[in-house]
C-alpha cells in the first residue's frame, strides 16, 4: 500500500512527535508499504522520510519546483514527482496514495486533511484521512469536527472520512478497515 503522510515541516516542535513520526516510519517500511511525503529535508518530513528508508523501505517525494529552487529537497526520497504548487502536490498526493495518515503539522496540514476527506464526501474517491494524534495533538480540531457535525454542518458522520488513532495498534486497525 502508498501511504501518504501530511505533517510539519518544522524542526523547532515537541521531540515527542520526532519520536513517534520515527516509530511510523519505521513502521511503514517494515510492513512493506511506500512512503508518499512532501519530499522536505526539514522537520517530520525529513524524520518520517530517514526511519522509512533506515528500515529499507521505499519513500517517494512530492516536491514543489520551489522547494527545489530552495534546495529544501530531502536526501531520503528514492523517487522526486516535482509539481508546480501545492494544488497540484496534493492532487499527485491523491492519485498515487492507498490512504492518508495525518501527524502533527500546521496550516498546510490542515489543508491537506480538509481537501482528501472534502473530495470523498462528494465521491471523488474512497479514501480516508486518519489523524494521528500524538500526545492530544488532534484533540481541538475533534472537538471543532464533532461541535460542526452537532451543529448540522457537515453531511454524514465525519469519522466515516477521517480516522482517529492514538498508536500504531490504532493505525493499524484503521487501514485493516480501509483495504
Amino acid at each position: 500500500m502508498k501511504i501518504s503522510v501530511f505533517c510539519s515541516a518544522n524542526n523547532t516542535i515537541d521531540q515527542a512527535y520526532f519520536q513517534a513520526t520515527e516509530e511510523l516510519g519505521r513502521w511503514i517500511a517494515e510492513n512493506g508499504h511506500e512512503l508518499v511525503f512532501g519530499g522536505v529535508n526539514q522537520g517530520l518530513m525529513e524524520c518520517v522520510a530517514k526511519a522509512a528508508k533506515a528500515a529499507g523501505g521505499h519513500t517517494i517525494g512530492v516536491v514543489p519546483s520551489i522547494v527545489e529552487e530552495t534546495g529544501r529537497t530531502s536526501a531520503y526520497n528514492d523517487e522526486v514527482v516535482t509539481c508546480n504548487n501545492l494544488s497540484e502536490r496534493k492532487q499527485l498526493m491523491l492519485d498515487m496514495s492507498d490512504i492518508f495518515i495525518a501527524l502533527p503539522g500546521g496550516i498546510g496540514t490542515l489543508d491537506e486533511i480538509f481537501t482528501i476527506a472534502a473530495s470523498r464526501t462528494i465521491g471523488y474517491h474512497h479514501k480516508q484521512v486518519i489523524l494521528y494524534n500524538i500526545r492530544g495533538f488532534w484533540d481541538n480540531t475533534i472537538a471543532m469536527l464533532d461541535d460542526m457535525q452537532q451543529r448540522g454542518m457537515i453531511r454524514g458522520q465525519w469519522r466515516n472520512y477521517i480516522g482517529v488513532a492514538s498508536s500504531i495498534a490504532e493505525l493499524e486497525e484503521l487501514l485493516a478497515d480501509s483495504i
